[in-house]
C-alpha cells in the first residue's frame, strides 16, 4: 500500500482526503511551531544553565495540595533532577519541532512530543492546551503524516524494515 501523495491527480480524485490531509499537515505545523517556540523562550532565558527549572518546580510545588500525585512528582522527581529535565525538555523541544518540520521520524517523535506534554502535566502544569496536543500526538503516531510530506517516505523506501520510517 503506497501513502497518498499530494499531487494534483491525487487532490483532484479524492478532494475531501487531500483537503483532511493538507489540514493535518497545517495543525502538524502549528505544532512544529509551538515546540519551537519553547526551546527559543527556554533558551533564550537561560533555563539550561540556571536555576530557573528548579524555582519553577519549587513554586508550584507549593501551590500544588500536599501528598497529591503532581506535588509527590514534584519533590520525588522533578525538583531534585531539574537541571536534567531542563536540558530534556529544552533539547526535546528542538529536536521534536525539527523533526516533524522534516517530517523525520514522524512517528518516534510524536511520541517523544506526548511524553513531554504528558510530564507537564504530571508536573502540575495542565492547563487547556495540553488535551488537544495530546490528542493530536497520538494521531501523528497513527497517521503516516511524515509520508504524506516529508522525509519518513523516502527513508521508509530506502530502509524498508526500519520502524523509524513508517
Amino acid at each position: 500500500m503506497t501513502a497518498f501523495q499530494l499531487n494534483g491527480t491525487a487532490i483532484r480524485q479524492s478532494p475531501w482526503k487531500a483537503a483532511g490531509i493538507i489540514l493535518f499537515l497545517l495543525l502538524r505545523y502549528l505544532f512544529v511551531a509551538f515546540f519551537l517556540y519553547g526551546f527559543v523562550f527556554k533558551l533564550m532565558k537561560g533555563w539550561l544553565w540556571t536555576d530557573l527549572m528548579h524555582n519553577y518546580f519549587t513554586q508550584r510545588f507549593s501551590e500544588l495540595p500536599p501528598g497529591s500525585f503532581q506535588a509527590l512528582y514534584l519533590e520525588h522527581f522533578a525538583i531534585p533532577l531539574a537541571l536534567p529535565i531542563a536540558w530534556i525538555v529544552t533539547v526535546g523541544e528542538l529536536i521534536i519541532g525539527v523533526c516533524l518540520a522534516l517530517g523525520f521520524a514522524t512517528r518516534a517523535n510524536a511520541a517523544f512530543a506526548l511524553f513531554l506534554v504528558l510530564n507537564f502535566a504530571a508536573g502540575g502544569y495542565y492547563n487547556l492546551t495540553l488535551p488537544p496536543f495530546m490528542v493530536f500526538s497520538i494521531l501523528m503516531m497513527i497517521l503516516p503524516s511524515g509520508h504524506w510530506l516529508g522525509l519518513d517516505s523516502k527513508l521508509s523506501a530506502r530502509y524498508p524494515g526500519s520502524i523509524w520510517f513508517r
